[in-house]
């Protein structure tokens, strides 16, 4: 009987997934799409989607709290942004129902694969030199109904070909022209792609998200340490690319705010030190749903990156505790799911899902309590955004399909 969970090879390396998945086809691709509709009824993870639906639905309701007052600002209507929210909610929750019945195995085709990253690589391209600029970031395009910021798309299309890759080249790990090369290749084109867009946080995700994944596909030890040595030149050159060009300004106006938050407050720390205001506010118990007062145009994109400050503020120390609580059980889910997938590729993608929605729940609340440099990382469910909501039901769908040709104990 094959043992399951973290195991070390012969050969050195750590997989997440369990020996048959090495016995396994590696290429198992669906030439077709092949959907099963009655799977939505039956099979459904249900803890897992409980666990969504939690998320979302609290998500929404403290969004429509901290954007009451921005609503009334902008738009005159305090429910704007709350009514334009749920309506990406209930468009992502048909997508979510409608990619979980479609088989994941679809997208481990060399034809789809590459498209997809060629396609959203595009538009990001054109994302930052064509489209629409907010504080010198050029990260959206402007579709005229919709604001659509084609990187959130280009994370899952990482995802998609990383594990693509690694699934095909699995049985020759132990030539590191087949894993290191090709992935420093990808990573490395990403990077600089959304590098232009000035997305830091993007860039950071998704190094997290290459590194993560390597470490899971069962790679030897000895070429994952060339991988990260590699990484480290090629990310220390393009560091040494932004001195000289002069764009570490801004990077470095951001590391001073995040060591002295009262520094500049009517200027570049006005939005981190009004976010520890609420934070500080909040107390143990905080001071009521709809309470806060920091959210009365005080800190900017409260209904955006900042929301947990909101929470903080309204339910207090024990109201951020939930919050947190609830991405740590849809972290230890996502890898319960990931370690039981039918195959490799499952595997690596299920655990690539879970890396980027963790990663950012957890960069996005140290941002918003000063414990890292503000990077504009958005809080996965609960932020306010169009592109990222429905991508994150969607991701969840393809999370849900895996699940369901698993061995997860229904």
């Amino acid at each position: 009987m094959a043992d399951k969970g973290i195991y070390r090879d012969r050969d050195g390396g750590l997989t997440l997934n369990n020996r048959l998945l090495a016995r396994q086809p590696v290429a198992q691709a669906r030439k077709k799409l092949n959907f099963n509709f009655k799977s939505i009824r039956n099979g459904v993870d249900m803890p897992f989607l409980i666990l969504i639906m939690v998320l979302l639905g609290f998500g929404v309701l403290m969004m429509f709290s901290a954007s009451y007052a921005w609503g009334l600002n902008d738009a005159g209507d305090g429910y704007f942004y709350a009514k334009k929210q749920l309506l990406f909610a209930g468009i992502g929750i048909c997508v979510m129902l409608f990619v979980s019945a479609l088989d994941y195995h679809f997208f481990q085709n060399t034809a789809i694969c590459y498209l997809f990253y060629i396609v959203m690589y595009g538009a990001c391209i054109y994302a930052a030199f064509f489209g629409s600029a907010t504080a010198d970031a050029s990260r959206w395009i402007d579709l005229g109904f919709v604001q659509f910021q084609p990187s959130e798309l280009l994370k899952v299309a990482f995802i998609v070909i990383f594990a693509y890759i690694m699934a095909v080249n699995f049985p020759k790990f132990d030539n590191w022209k087949f894993c290191v090369v090709p992935f420093t290749v990808i990573m490395g084109l990403t990077v600089i792609v959304l590098g232009l867009q000035r997305h830091l946080s993007a860039v950071l995700i998704i190094g997290v998200i290459g590194v993560s994944m390597m470490f899971v596909s069962g790679m030897p030890a000895k070429t994952f340490w060339k991988f990260i040595g590699v990484l480290a030149l090629v990310a220390a050159l393009l560091l040494l690319l932004l001195i000289l060009a002069g764009k570490f300004s801004y990077i470095q106006e951001r590391i001073n705010g995040w060591k002295n938050p009262e520094g500049d407050i009517q200027n570049s720390t006005w939005q981190t030190y009004n976010s520890l205001v609420a934070i500080g506010s909040g107390g143990w118990f905080g001071l009521g749903f709809g309470e806060s007062r920091q959210k009365f145009l005080y800190l900017p994109e409260a209904q955006n990156d900042f929301v947990f400050a909101i929470i903080c503020e309204e339910l207090g120390f024990v109201g951020a505790l939930v919050v947190v609580v609830l991405f740590v059980i849809f972290v230890l889910r996502g890898f319960y799911i990931a370690a039981n997938a039918k195959d490799r590729f499952g595997m690596l993608v299920a655990a690539g899902i879970t890396i980027q929605i963790g990663l950012q729940a957890f960069l996005n609340i140290m941002v918003a309590s000063n414990s890292f440099p503000n990077t504009g990382i958005s809080l996965p469910f609960f932020s306010y955004g169009g592109t990222a909501l429905i991508i994150q039901l969607a991701e969840m769908g393809i999370l849900l399909n895996i699940s369901r040709q698993g061995h997860i104990k229904k």
